[in-house]
């Protein structure tokens, strides 16, 4: 599958909305951790990881998560995960 930069970004942003309806994106600094800046605890960023798996068909090991922690860092992932796949 191929997504531009901004189908990628609106997949994540969809998929924390599924989870965290409240996230709001528009304070939001993408270089600082995305749970602290959304207000999620671990189950709650496990969840939007697989929504996004599901939106996107994009698995993200376990052994990544620490590599997505930031907005920024998830949407170059997934960007390198969809161009790889």
């Amino acid at each position: 599958m191929t997504a531009t930069p901004a189908e990628i970004r609106q997949a994540v942003i969809d998929s924390v909305q599924a989870i965290a309806p409240e996230a709001d994106f528009t304070a939001l600094d993408p270089r600082r951790p995305l749970r602290e800046e959304l207000d999620l605890d671990s189950f709650d960023f496990l969840n939007v990881l697989i929504e996004l798996h599901g939106r996107l068909d994009v698995e993200i090991p376990e052994a990544d998560y620490a590599k997505v922690g930031t907005l920024d860092a998830l949407l170059a992932y997934v960007a390198a995960r969809l161009d790889a796949g």
